[in-house]
């Protein structure tokens, strides 16, 4: 056998192993998608937890210290799309390493700065780069794992996210008790950087064996930008940019006002405070699990996985409507089980609105398509707190707020049921624009030839 056919065979057997989602491997890299989204969160809420240390330190009121945690939104929200697309385009391990490396050393800056306006800079870069960690682990959960699987998996990964607000929470009131909140920005900042290496190592053989498992298959390219900012056009894309939208509004109201809400509106104690804020987290953080457990087993029993997704966000949605009538009890417990029924609603939807968009889009643009869906989601995460304080403001009362919270819940399930029913892909190029397209290619492909035979 010569050289060269054994190389060909030697490929053709490489091709033949199984891929990753039919291997039990794939668990590994679950794990570093839940560990990865807990430190991202992790760093996102370490802000929130050394506001206080750092408005007492640096002399900040509570207007600079309010728009220095709401920078991180501002780049965050509008670059899901641009960081989908990249992770289409470039591949999941290379950019979600790069922007998990960059991100953790904004953090570790944070702490080796006291000027305002840097310290904002920095703060915009954190959401820079955890722009690219809903669009990656969306397209590696589409790329590695079964479709059977995927309500889990993102449950898990999730999961990960209430986890790292517990964590980071729990860490900074025991850490900035003790030491400088400067220091704990460098801290949290280096401990993470070692995610990194089994990441880099573990995805550098299977990202590229995906790329060539079907070589028999013509393989379509993702989407050029243009194409992909075009996506909003189809109806598909619409809804899911919509219905995120909604869910994530709710979801950043209670995120950002629960706490103030308990105290200003229902009087309980701060010590109390901390209890019942922690209730709806831990309870959402549960439904999570089940939900995405529950609909990945109707799935492997045959429903159709878009019919079985759309049904739990709607459910969801529809629960998460019981903070209306939370805002409106005169009973504060009766209220704070509401609060904690509506916010597990959430929890119902929260794992099948990403699962749903895998289910409906096209896998060479997955990531783009949760790009999409994470920039609706963080419009209404600027809108959401700015809304809520001042119509509590205005009114004197969170009711009204909350009232707004059911409306925009319902817009949601009329997004999601009417809108999310075809698959969400790039149109093919017309035959008149491929046939020019063709015909220019062979003039100039003809110019050239010219050129070359005159020299």
């Amino acid at each position: 056998m010569t050289p060269a056919e054994t190389m060909t065979v030697n490929g053709a057997a490489k091709d033949l192993r199984p891929a990753l989602k039919d291997l039990p491997q794939r668990w590994w890299l679950m794990l570093l998608l839940v560990t990865a989204m807990l430190f991202c969160y992790a760093h996102r809420g370490a802000m929130g937890v050394a506001a206080p240390y750092m408005s007492e330190d640096l002399g900040f009121n509570p207007a600079k210290t309010g728009v220095l945690l709401s920078a991180f939104f501002w780049v965050y929200a509008f670059m899901q799309m641009p960081t989908g697309w990249l992770a289409d385009r470039f591949g999941v391990r290379r950019t979600y390493g790069l922007g998990f490396a960059f991100w953790s050393l904004t953090t570790i800056l944070t702490g080796l700065t006291k000027n305002l306006a840097t310290l904002i800079l920095l703060r915009v870069s954190v959401g820079l780069g955890q722009s690219i960690a809903f669009p990656a682990s969306a397209r590696a959960t589409s790329n590695w794992f079964q479709e059977r699987e995927r309500g889990m998996v993102i449950g898990l990964y999730l999961a990960g996210v209430r986890y790292g607000t517990v964590v980071i929470s729990l860490f900074g009131g025991w850490f900035l008790t003790r030491y400088d909140w400067r220091l704990f920005f460098v801290v949290i900042g280096v401990a993470p950087l070692v995610w990194l290496a089994p990441w880099m190592f573990f995805l550098r053989k299977w990202e590229v064996k995906s790329k060539c498992e079907s070589p028999a298959a013509p393989q379509k390219q993702g989407a050029s930008f243009k194409e992909s900012l075009l996506l909003l056009k189809t109806r598909g894309a619409l809804g899911i940019f919509l219905g995120f939208f909604a869910y994530n509004y709710v979801w950043n109201v209670f995120q950002a006002w629960l706490p103030s809400y308990l105290v200003t509106e229902r009087n309980v104690s701060k010590e109390e405070m901390g209890v019942f804020s922690a209730m709806p987290y831990l309870a959402m953080s549960v439904i999570i699990l089940i939900s995405g457990a529950l609909s990945d087993w109707l799935v492997r029993r045959g429903y159709d996985e878009k019919k079985v997704r759309k049904i739990f966000i709607a459910t969801g949605l529809l629960v998460g409507c019981l903070i209306v009538p939370a805002g409106m009890v005169e009973d504060n417990m009766t209220a704070i089980w509401l609060l904690t029924i509506s916010l597990s609603g959430l929890g119902i939807t929260s794992p099948n609105t990403w699962a749903l968009t895998q289910a409906v889009s096209s896998k060479e643009i997955v990531a783009t398509v949760s790009g999409i869906q994470n920039t609706g989601g963080n419009i209404g995460a600027i809108l959401a707190p700015l809304l809520t304080g001042f119509i509590a403001h205005i009114t004197g009362s969170f009711a009204l707020a909350l009232g707004l919270c059911g409306v925009i819940l319902v817009g949601g399930v009329i997004a999601y049921l009417l809108l999310v029913e075809d698959k969400v892909e790039i149109a093919d190029e017309p035959a008149a624009d491929r046939d020019r397209r063709e015909v220019r290619k062979e003039v100039v492909t003809e110019e050239q030839r010219d050129r070359e035979t005159e020299r």
